[in-house]
């Protein structure tokens, strides 16, 4: 196991977005992505890979590395375009149909919002995190 914490509750998006919205760069931004992980049952290596062993997923075991994901909003606020950033991600043994990660981006334009998202995620999931899927 690599994570004897419990997983922790879900984030309110609705006061995310609130949040983000009475923040002091708020009149900059047009527009806000959220991204929701979550645990599904289809195995990674089927998904991206076409690999498929017949197995299914029950669950996983969720860490990441706290000043990696500092240094990969650091990078994503430079940016440009984007004003805000936010991010959630659980911990320890996770279920079927929990959250793994909600993130949030704002900024001035679609084209600069989504860009910065795919950026976020792709670095927290590919330097950031660990993901151990247990399998049946």
């Amino acid at each position: 196991m690599i994570n004897e914490k419990m997983k922790k509750p879900s984030p309110s998006i609705d006061e995310w977005l609130k949040e983000a919205k009475a923040g002091r760069e708020a009149l900059r931004e047009g527009m806000f992505l959220v991204h929701n992980g979550v645990v599904r049952q289809t195995p990674r290596a089927k998904v991206r890979q076409g690999i498929d062993d017949g197995s299914v997923v029950k669950g996983m075991e969720f860490a990441y590395d706290a000043a990696k994901v500092d240094a990969a909003i650091a990078k994503t606020y430079e940016m440009d375009g984007i004003f805000h950033v936010r991010v959630w991600l659980n911990e320890g043994r996770l279920e079927l149909g929990d959250d793994i990660m909600y993130v949030l981006i704002g900024g001035d334009i679609r084209p600069h919002v989504v860009d910065a998202l795919q950026f976020l995620v792709e670095k927290i999931k590919s330097e950031c995190v660990t993901e151990i899927e247990q399998k049946q």
